[in-house]
């Protein structure tokens, strides 16, 4: 089995041609009984530059994009599974429906009414997709095929985080190089450093750093202070279990500092395997080994062994969003 480790806040994208998905047959809708957007524009994304992308990829940049400011709500090149995700504050990898909903991407732009906060905005946002996607969606309980994070023989080789994680303060201006992104499970600040990498402060959930080195074609992820929960989540994002949720079954408490190298080569694979019509080599011409020349950094299994880790395939019963319909086209804005 291979398993590939892709990035967080990239994973997940692209477009396909419009059918309607039925499964079963929609039931009638109700009017909103919650906020809604006072107006909002839906549009298929176009066609990304490629070349611009994997040049973003490259300083950690993310092709999609929440933003949330004043009464404007802005999503760009959004999966609807992204989109569903926030709407329902799930994890994109909770919800459970057709395959292109990973693939096919949306542009909407919402003005939203006075009073209301970024708060609303998930539920204002679902009613959106209930009304011009026709969504119906219900929870459950799923028994899935998942990987257990596990600790190896030999046990961790985990070091205890010195750090206690403050809560983000929203309202502290940002400075030169940062950024703010919205997610489904609060807030993020990026911080672009001197040195070209990107820290992603997560406030009470932890902090994490993402430098490319163009040389190797490798990636370094370094987090200062993530529960092995967290840190569970944050690969299953990342798409270190070839789509697979990832579940902690460690039964290890406390905050860890973990370090992890691995290929930009996986990650374009990984980034592949969820639709984005990348190049089957780096930047430049393909790589020495062929496209599969995972090119520096070491593999998922290899990176978990040096932290006394490793993933086994395994069956739990994890939390979904089910959706029983949905339409490929929104209706007209």
């Amino acid at each position: 089995m291979r398993n590939r480790f892709g990035s967080a806040l990239i994973a997940g994208v692209l477009l396909a041609p419009g059918v309607a998905f039925a499964q079963p047959a929609p039931t009638a809708q109700p009017a909103p009984a919650g906020p809604t957007f006072d107006a909002a524009s839906v549009r298929q994304s176009p066609a990304p530059d490629m070349a611009k992308m994997i040049a973003d990829l490259q300083v950690g940049k993310k092709p999609e994009s929440v933003h949330i400011e004043g009464s404007r709500a802005t999503f760009t090149y959004e999966s609807l599974n992204q989109l569903i995700a926030y709407a329902y504050k799930a994890r994109a990898y909770e919800i459970s429906g057709p395959d292109w909903l990973v693939t096919d991407r949306f542009d909407i732009v919402a003005r939203m009414p006075d009073g209301a906060s970024k708060d609303d905005v998930p539920a204002m946002l679902r009613a959106l997709l209930e009304d011009r996607f026709k969504l119906t969606a219900h929870r459950a309980m799923q028994e899935q095929p998942v990987l257990g994070l596990v600790v190896a023989k030999g046990g961790p080789k985990l070091k205890p985080s010195t750090e206690t994680p403050e809560p983000l303060d929203e309202t502290a201006p940002l400075k030169p190089g940062e950024s703010m992104m919205d997610t489904p499970g609060g807030p993020i600040r990026l911080i672009k450093n001197q040195d070209g990498s990107t820290t992603y402060n997560m406030g009470t959930r932890g902090t994490f750093t993402l430098k490319f080195d163009g040389e190797s074609l490798s990636m370094h992820m370094q987090a200062s202070a993530l529960s092995m929960n967290g840190f569970a989540m944050m690969m299953t994002t990342l798409g270190g279990g070839d789509g697979r949720q990832i579940v902690d079954m460690t039964a290890l408490t406390g905050l860890y500092q973990t370090a992890v190298d691995f290929s930009l080569m996986d990650l374009m694979s990984s980034l592949r395997d969820q639709g984005i019509n990348l190049p089957t080599g780096p930047p430049g011409g393909p790589p020495a080994g062929g496209a599969s020349d995972p090119g520096g950094g070491a593999t998922v299994s290899a990176a978990l062994e040096k932290l006394g880790l490793r993933l086994e395939g395994t069956r739990a019963t994890v939390a979904r969003i089910v959706v029983d319909h949905v339409e490929k086209t929104p209706t007209e804005n």
